[in-house]
């Protein structure tokens, strides 16, 4: 493994754009990579390749937050800011326990990672409550559409919140 960061902090979109709403944490992954940020915060949408995600976790980031739709019982286009402590996430995989790598959502992934010991320091979850996830569909919920930018600005906040932390060092 090479001795060069990657990136202290992966934000990670995921979910399926075929399923209307549910394309929500890859649109926020997609217009925040197009903004200026910090050398050590990496962002991605991994869509639904869940073992993906786990596999880039494992390379060491101080800090995850996944993007993704959750439903809470809010209005459609709510947001939720959800931190699972590693305590929380189920036990270790199994001898012999067959987990499916097509069909990975963000609870088997931190369960995948915490199994192997690659637990990031932190984890948070944005998510927003969809409308339309059910149907196959291309396209946001104007609801959920008019939440990505607001969720933009709160993945920035929380990037910031990390880096300011003192176990990830003094921010460049």
């Amino acid at each position: 493994m090479s001795e060069e960061r990657i990136g202290r902090i992966l934000v990670a979109g995921v979910g399926n754009a075929w399923l209307r709403d549910d394309g929500f944490g890859g649109e926020v992954a997609r217009r925040l990579a197009q903004r200026e940020l910090p050398a050590d915060v990496a962002v991605m949408d991994v869509g639904t390749g869940g073992l993906d995600l786990a596999y880039e976790v494992m390379r060491g980031y101080e800090a995850l937050v996944i993007l993704d739709v959750s439903r809470q019982g809010g209005d459609p286009g709510t947001l939720y800011v959800i931190e699972p402590e590693e305590a929380s996430v189920e036990g270790a995989i199994e001898d012999g326990e067959v987990i499916n790598p097509h069909g990975m959502d963000p609870r088997t992934v931190l369960r995948f990672v915490k199994s192997v010991g690659a637990w990031p320091g932190r984890v948070i979850v944005i998510a927003c409550e969809p409308a339309e996830v059910e149907e196959v569909g291309l396209g946001l919920s104007q609801q959920v559409e008019e939440a990505v930018e607001r969720a933009i600005e709160l993945v920035v906040e929380t990037i910031d919140e990390l880096r300011a932390e003192p176990a990830f060092g003094t921010p460049e």
